[in-house]
């Protein structure tokens, strides 16, 4: 055995030479399984180099560039590689425009450098309207918490497909007032219908220091706002002006940062979201300390999953304000008001429904011109202190509502709070020969009934003329011609269409 390892060592030891010599060529790693050769059964010197060359050749013949070129078996050309700016993707990187990532720092001018870059960068093709298509390039805040002493404008309009992500801005103390961190408005050409199309602002802190405003957004289509937090606004945390299909998403706004219950809430000033185009939708939002939570004043937008408890309407606030009397088109779906009215001037074609109102919050319909057409206030929940609050309250302090039409407030589901309705059921039981229903109570529209339905159920074996004889200021009287006992079901509508 001892004779046996003597032979095997400088075998060995040749082995570890050649592998060295081998590496010398090797330029890549290598990953397949090496060959395990038994060599130490090996009798003669001659089996052993044998084995040992033919293990040299399995070993480079994996990495063609490790290979020399053979008269037998010529190894291929490798193929060039792609130019560096085709294999990855549009992406500007901000700090390597020298944005400051730590906010010690001014990064204005490095961050609108990469905006200028994305804006001008390759294009594919057009968007509507000769909106550049800049094919999905991206500004990358890296993470970073950058510092502003002016708004972030594109140098240009016209230009879309283009995303700006991941990180902090914040104004500084030089911010001009009443501004926004984010500005997409047209300071450039004025040829287009759209200034841009299908830009995104996503997994952002915007921080504006009590200078102004978060984000701005001008005669676009199609923009998103998704997964921001928009805080320390003095004018608006979002602010949409003209365009429409703006979608907000996932967002956290307030001009505070409180989780409710702020000893300050009084001096909540500020609009969360104020929406002045149409066809816009808000999502899944909360907005928990301003002094009006969403600000309407354009058509044909839905509210869907929004929390307002912004600032408590019996401090002054209101968490949704639907100030566009006339043609309102809006939906409130599925959202929260948590101590915050909805109010809505003159609605017309206005629908909340499947919503939570927490705190004696409520509806308030507010008379300009007196009109109020197809508004719908069904399948909500309420929940009050007890306090005689009404789910649904008329603002005339300006002009009586006299142009009511298809009004339908129903199926709500109540709790401290008193009910209100287009319709209602009253049953009564005695003996007379006049029965008095007043709806007065639950009625929203004073003066107001358009359908009465009633039955009468006497006892014995009379049979009494009846008939319905007034039904002025909500109240209901049903006559008969004899002293009679009767069960009286009554039945009003104030929402049925003249």
């Amino acid at each position: 055995m001892q004779t046996t390892m003597a032979r095997i060592s400088p075998l060995w030891f040749m082995l570890l030479l050649m592998m060295a010599y081998s590496s010398s060529y090797v330029t890549h790693a290598y990953k397949g399984k090496l060959p395990l050769r038994i060599i130490s059964g090996a009798t003669h010197h001659h089996e052993a180099m044998l084995q040992l060359n033919a293990f040299k050749v399995s070993f480079t013949k994996h990495d063609s560039i490790a290979s020399p070129p053979s008269s037998f078996s010529p190894s291929p050309s490798p193929s060039p590689m792609p130019p560096k700016d085709l294999k990855k993707p549009h992406e500007y990187l901000v700090t390597s425009y020298g944005a400051d990532p730590t906010g010690n720092s001014d990064s204005t001018e490095a961050l609108l450098a990469a905006i200028a870059d994305a804006a001008k960068g390759p294009s594919k093709g057009f968007l509507v309207n000769d909106i550049i298509d800049l094919g999905g390039a991206q500004i990358n805040l890296e993470g970073g918490n950058y510092l502003i002493s002016k708004p972030l404008q594109f140098p240009v309009a016209g230009v879309g497909n283009l995303m700006i992500h991941g990180g902090s801005i914040r104004a500084s103390n030089t911010f001009p007032p009443n501004k926004n961190l984010i500005d997409l408005s047209n300071y450039g050409s004025t040829s287009h219908s759209y200034n841009y199309e299908y830009i995104t602002l996503k997994d952002l802190f915007l921080d504006s220091n009590f200078k102004g405003g978060g984000i701005s957004i001008t005669n676009s289509l199609r923009i998103n706002i998704d997964n921001c937090y928009i805080t320390h606004f003095t004018t608006n945390g979002i602010l949409v002006q003209s365009g429409h299909e703006t979608y907000i998403r996932n967002c956290f706004i307030g001009q505070h940062i409180t989780a409710g219950g702020d000893k300050n809430e009084r001096k909540f000033s500020g609009i969360g979201i104020s929406l002045q185009g149409n066809d816009n939708a808000i999502t899944d939002v909360v907005i928990f300390s301003a002094a009006i939570g969403i600000m309407i004043t354009g058509q044909a937008n839905i509210i869907s999953g929004v929390h307002c408890y912004n600032k408590a309407s019996g401090f002054g606030g209101t968490g949704i304000y639907l100030k566009l009397p006339g043609l309102t088109q809006t939906r409130i779906v599925n959202s929260y008001m948590d101590y915050t009215n909805i109010v809505a001037e003159d609605p017309v074609q206005l629908h909340i429904s499947s919503s939570f109102f927490l705190g004696d919050a409520k509806i308030v319909l507010k008379s300009i011109k007196g009109v109020v057409n197809g508004l719908n206030i069904v399948d909500n929940m309420f929940s009050g202190s007890n306090h005689g609050v009404e789910i649904v309250k008329l603002d005339t302090s300006i002009t009586p509502f006299n142009q009511i039409e298809q009004v339908f407030v129903a199926r709500n589901v109540v709790n401290g709070m008193n009910l209100k309705a287009t319709s209602a059921m009253i049953s009564m039981h005695g003996n007379g020969t006049s029965w008095i229903a007043d709806f007065n109570k639950i009625l929203i529209f004073p003066n107001l009934i358009r359908n009465v339905e009633y039955s009468l159920s006497a006892s014995g074996n009379t049979f009494p003329n009846h008939a319905l004889r007034n039904v002025s200021h909500n109240i209901v009287v049903i006559e008969t011609n004899e002293v009679v006992t009767a069960n009286i079901y009554v039945k009003v509508d104030q929402g049925i269409t003249s």
